[in-house]
């Protein structure tokens, strides 16, 4: 089964079902990840927040990056 049929079945679901089915990946991947050091990685969230505060950045609208991201990964 590919993906995309993965994906198509699993929207059918109910959204109780399909939220414990996304924290589930959500979970998988998290194991796959190293450790970062919390303070930095604070540090950098309160920097760019204040990137956008003082206009040094422009935001973007979430389903922007969503679409973006998920072009970048070949995900329709």
């Amino acid at each position: 089964m590919t993906t995309q049929q993965i994906t198509l079945k699993a929207m059918e679901l109910p959204l109780q079902e399909r939220v414990s089915l996304a924290q589930a990946l959500w979970q998988s991947i998290e194991v796959g990840l190293t450790d970062t050091d919390e303070r930095s990685v604070i540090r950098e969230a309160v920097a760019r927040d204040r990137e956008l505060d003082f206009g040094a950045v422009t935001g973007r609208a979430h389903q922007e990056v969503m679409e973006n991201a998920r072009r970048s990964i070949g995900c329709p």
